[in-house]
């Protein structure tokens, strides 16, 4: 893999991949950086499903249909 950066990020990259850095190889942190975007993004879909089962679950019972697993499995390939 080759990656292209300018200047400014270099410098930053050297820092955190040097002696004193929390990095022993640039590979290490991009693997990091990878790993870190992951937990991001699955926190991210979490949190979204916990606000749509946290407003389902308000809503009131008058708004209840009956559905059955047929329906629910149509409804949400649309």
């Amino acid at each position: 893999m080759t990656l292209e950066i300018d200047e400014e990020l270099l410098e930053f990259l050297a820092l955190r991949v040097s002696d004193g850095g929390p990095y022993r190889s640039v590979s290490a942190y991009v693997e990091e950086l990878i790993r870190c975007d992951m937990a991001s993004r699955e926190a991210a879909a979490f949190k979204q499903l916990r606000a749509e089962l946290a407003a389902g679950f308000s809503a009131p019972e008058s708004s209840y249909r009956p559905s059955s697993a047929a329906e629910v499995i149509a409804r949400n390939q649309q």
